[in-house]
């Protein structure tokens, strides 16, 4: 690293663990003591590091042990909320992905996203109640929906599912709506909540970020799957989310399949793999079967309480999600392959496996992993949280918000 290298940088590699003390910090990055012990101080004003137990002695020749430097993540918290078709998971979580607070509670897309924001704000503001927290300690909002997003607007960008969500301003509600509840909490000189970050992700994608991360963080390749009500996938690359050029990577539930020629999807077409394979497709063939279900959750229950019949479309519907799987592996190639969501139990599993193995190149099944969900429902959250993290502490976004807090 050059000499430029400013508390940004000294940060990341402290957060890494690439580097952990101050003679670590030097050797890395070349910098002097006096420059480093400099751009140290201002992250300690901020409250962003602190120092850890002493770690071992550096020197040959013996001394004091070095003093380790850690990330503080206690001293912000961010909300998070998972947005479903039919009900939403709110959160707080600290800045290591702890959840302090959570409730689950019903709330549709369908209300529109006027009204669905308003009630996470209110959701958001509750949570800070009950955790004793006050509205200046969160430092960002993370958002999954069931959509695809233009992360670079943070806007849903023409969703099968979302109707009158299409291009909408997320943020600015969103951030509006958290402001409405929190008012109470602010007092004078506290920073305008205008510039509150709002991070908005397929939530998909943030389940694969959060599972990745947090499990299987040295996997250079992983993917996602969340079977649901719908179908979706998240990818992530080499620690990041692939998106592609407008969000719209990982949509494999619209993609044509044989078997559903004549199956209406919510998008519109006929024959997506989403019409035949999805919780509502189904919820649908056991409703027809004399077994009432209307979503996936009512397929996950009927699941869990071993109905035969759910057990076996939930088999069925592996099988179709496994072919398409066939090529999304081959051509990825992960090394980690997650199926997650409402039908992510064995029956729909041992599908996914019977055609996947059976189609995919020998090559490309080799070294892979076919695991469920261990976050389980928390995993967008975690994600969501995970990506606001990520945001606010990049080496390039550091010096901007050491100066906004005069340090």
């Amino acid at each position: 690293m050059s000499a430029g290298t400013g508390p940004g940088d000294l940060l990341h590699l402290v957060r890494s663990g690439r580097a952990t003390t101050r003679g670590a910090l030097q050797q890395v990055t070349g910098l002097s003591r006096a420059t480093v012990g400099q751009r140290l101080d201002r992250l300690f004003r901020a409250g962003w590091l602190r120092e850890g137990a002493g770690g071992p002695v550096e020197s040959p020749l013996g001394g004091r042990p070095a003093i380790r430097l850690e990330f503080d993540d206690a001293h912000a918290v961010v909300l998070a909320a998972d947005l479903e078709t039919r009900h939403a998971r709110t959160a707080l979580l600290t800045l290591g992905g702890e959840v302090v607070a959570e409730r689950a509670a019903p709330l549709s897309v369908e209300d529109g996203p006027d009204v669905t924001l308003g009630e996470l704000g209110v959701r958001f503001g509750q949570l800070l109640r009950e955790s004793g927290r006050s509205a200046a300690s969160v430092c960002g909002i993370g958002l999954a929906v069931p959509g695809p997003v233009d992360s670079a607007t943070g806007r849903v960008v023409q969703p099968p599912i979302m109707p009158g969500w299409d291009g909408y301003d997320i943020r600015s509600r969103l951030r509006r709506a958290f402001m409405e509840q929190t008012r109470a909490d602010r007092t004078p000189g506290m920073p305008a909540l205008p510039a509150l970050p709002v991070l908005v992700d397929n939530d998909a994608n943030l389940m694969a970020y959060g599972e990745q991360r947090t499990h299987y963080p040295d996997c250079a390749a992983f993917a996602l799957v969340k079977v649901s009500t719908g179908i979706g996938s998240g990818v992530v690359v080499g620690g990041s989310v692939y998106r592609g050029i407008d969000g719209g990577a990982g949509d494999i539930g619209h993609i044509r399949v044989p078997e559903g020629a004549d199956a209406l999807c919510k998008c519109g077409s006929y024959g997506c793999l989403a019409a035949v394979a999805s919780g509502r497709a189904v919820a649908r063939r056991l409703t027809e079967a004399g077994v009432p279900a209307a979503s996936g959750s009512d397929v996950r229950a009927l699941l869990e309480a071993g109905n035969p019949e759910a057990v076996r479309f939930a088999r069925e519907a592996g099988r179709h999600v496994g072919e398409v799987l066939a090529t999304v592996v081959t051509l990825l190639n992960p090394g980690v392959l997650m199926i997650a969501g409402d039908l992510a139990g064995t029956p729909f599993l041992t599908g996914v496996r019977e055609l996947l193995y059976q189609r995919a190149l020998p090559r490309s099944t080799a070294r892979l992993e076919v695991v469920t969900s261990r976050l389980g429902a928390r995993a967008a959250l975690v994600g969501a949280g995970t990506l606001v993290v990520e945001h606010l502490y990049a080496p390039e976004r550091v010096e901007e918000r050491l100066a906004a807090l005069g340090v």
